[in-house]
C-alpha cells in the first residue's frame, strides 16, 4: 500500500473528469434550458396531449402512415373525440408550419438526428400554409 495516496488522487481526478458535464451544465444553467418552439396558430389543442406528443409523436405518425397507406383509414379520433385527417401536411403542418423553428429546434436539442418525414413530404419553408 505504498501507492495509496497516488491511487486516491487518481480516483478523485477520475471522478471529477467523469462528472465534468454535470458540473458544467449546473454552472452554466444549460441543464434547465428548453428550446422555445414557434407555433403559429390560434388552435388551443393538438391531436393529442402535449406530453404524449413530446414523447411519442413519431410513433403516432408512423401508425398514421401505415393505416393510411396500407388500410386506407384517413380519419383519426383524438383523445377528446375530435376527428382529424391523418395527414402530416394537412393536419400537423397547419400549426407547426415552420420546420426550422419547430421541428429542427427540438430535434437538435434532443440530438435525435434528422427526421425522415421530409424524404417523402415537401419540407415547409415557414410561415402559415
Amino acid at each position: 500500500m505504498y501507492d495509496a495516496g497516488k491511487i486516491i488522487v487518481g480516483l478523485v481526478i477520475f471522478l471529477l473528469l467523469i462528472t465534468a458535464p454535470v458540473w458544467y451544465n449546473a454552472a452554466s444553467g444549460q441543464a434547465s434550458y428548453a428550446p422555445h418552439l414557434e407555433i403559429v396558430t390560434d388552435a388551443k389543442a393538438c391531436v393529442a396531449p402535449t406530453d404524449y406528443m413530446r414523447t411519442s409523436h413519431m410513433e403516432l405518425l408512423n401508425t398514421w402512415r401505415d393505416e393510411v397507406v396500407r388500410h386506407g383509414e384517413r380519419e383519426y379520433t383524438a383523445f377528446d373525440g375530435t376527428v382529424y385527417e391523418k395527414s402530416l401536411s394537412n393536419t400537423c403542418m397547419g400549426c407547426h408550419s415552420n420546420k426550422a423553428e419547430f421541428c429542427d429546434r427540438c430535434h437538435d436539442y434532443m440530438a435525435v438526428g434528422r427526421p425522415y418525414c421530409w424524404d417523402c413530404h415537401v419540407e415547409p419553408k415557414g410561415g402559415s400554409q
